[in-house]
């Protein structure tokens, strides 16, 4: 329609004469238009009402078709939100062909990235994956749609365990399905190592200066200390984190380095003797060098949970929870866990791993590795303000460096 519309306009364009011939036809036009009345006034008609009103209405026609077709579309997709590599991008095609929706795909790289541009509400995102400390926060600022379970019966697959854990944020399981879970624990190798490793104590053992890696991370490196102290890794005591502080302050001189992803590569080839690390990032590890074994401390640690939620803007909302649904079959739950090999909630999905998966300690720990475990929560801003100013003593300040912190960038 829009394509006929303009050749309406270049032919009108070109119907009109041009200046020079115009006067050589001038005299022969008006002998035609006076000796025929009734075609001089038909074609005035035609060009000052005719044409135009058809113009408008074929105008109008393209802009409702094509209204019509873009909301058509936009029925049939939904726009998702997740980590970077946190999903097997295979189910993202199946989900397409089983169910006609179109995957809008994007990642971030923290939860601090994600956050505001849930909150700006410049994109309307379907679904999105945040971990449960921010989706504690998300619920408390009404930043969530309230799903409608009808539309995800596969919640039955996920365990009780999970879904109780997940109370720890979202008290009423309204806002939330877990979609992967793990642990925060210590991986050593067995040949550098030769201590009993059962305590976040080892890292603080000057045996091990400059073969220890640690978190860059405020919550992550304060979380495993405050446990170490015996205190909640929650805590917002001032004296509990000031301790903490001095800790990590004494800690300092036996670390190699803070890092995030490279403890996995510095680990599998042997440049370090203890890191701390995630529980998905250690069964990686563990493939690729034997010589490396997982704990999780006594003294307890995170359990962190990655969930589905679904923005309060969602325009497809519908789509979203069959986007969830579908990523609680057992089937594609496996998928992903061979994808990314983080531990899922499924438990039929857990029945679909090969033994060596399914009960390795790693990925499904037991409830005594986990009963001293605690998932992150949301702490409020002025606190968070405070865990800031904290670690900059420790990385910062303590060997005479003044900067400024880039806030917390822990993944989970």
């Amino acid at each position: 329609l829009m394509f006929l519309v303009v050749m309406i306009l270049l032919l009108l364009i070109n119907m009109k004469p041009d200046e020079k011939a115009a006067g050589a036809k001038n005299a022969k036009i008006s002998k035609v238009a006076s000796q025929h009345p009734k075609l001089r006034k038909f074609r005035k008609v035609m060009m000052s009402r005719v044409v135009p009103v058809c113009m408008v209405v074929l105008i109008l026609a393209g802009g409702i078709f094509y209204g019509i077709r873009s909301k058509s579309s936009s029925d049939k997709q939904v726009i998702v939100y997740n980590w970077g590599e946190y999903i097997d991008p295979e189910t993202l095609d199946m989900f397409e062909e089983e169910t006609g929706i179109n995957v809008v795909y994007e990642e971030y790289e923290t939860n601090e990235i994600m956050y505001p541009k849930i909150q700006s509400g410049a994109i309307a995102y379907d679904v999105v994956c945040p971990s449960d400390y921010m989706i504690q926060r998300m619920i408390e600022n009404d930043l969530l749609a309230e799903l409608n379970f009808d539309n995800i019966p596969n919640i039955k697959n996920i365990g009780s365990t999970y879904m109780e854990h997940s109370k720890e944020f979202d008290p009423e399981n309204k806002y939330s399905v877990p979609h992967l879970w793990g642990t925060v624990g210590i991986l050593y190798n067995k040949t550098m190592v030769d201590d009993p490793v059962d305590s976040w104590g080892i890292l603080w053992n000057e045996k091990y200066k400059d073969s220890i890696l640690m978190q860059d991370s405020v919550r992550d490196a304060f979380g495993i200390t405050l446990k170490y102290l015996g205190y909640s890794l929650n805590s917002t005591d001032l004296d509990e984190l000031t301790e903490a502080k001095n800790k990590l302050i004494e800690q300092k001189p036996l670390v190699q380095a803070y890092v995030v992803d490279q403890a996995r590569d510095k680990m599998i080839g042997n440049e370090a003797a203890l890191a701390v690390i995630y529980s998905g990032e250690a069964i990686t590890c563990q493939l690729e060098n034997p010589d490396l074994e997982y704990v999780i401390p006594k003294e307890g640690s995170n359990m962190w949970i990655d969930s589905w939620v679904i923005p309060k803007n969602a325009k497809n909302k519908e789509n979203a929870e069959a986007f969830i649904n579908f990523m609680c079959r057992p089937d594609i739950a496996k998928m992903n866990f061979d994808y990314i090999t983080y531990s899922i909630p499924n438990e039929k999905g857990r029945k679909l791993l090969d033994p060596e998966y399914r009960n390795n300690p790693i990925v499904f720990p037991d409830d005594k590795a986990l009963e001293n475990c605690e998932t992150f929560k949301f702490l409020g801003d002025e606190n968070d303000a405070i865990y800031n100013e904290l670690w900059r003593f420790v990385i910062f300040k303590a060997c005479g460096i003044q900067t400024e912190l880039n806030g917390d960038a822990h993944r989970h």
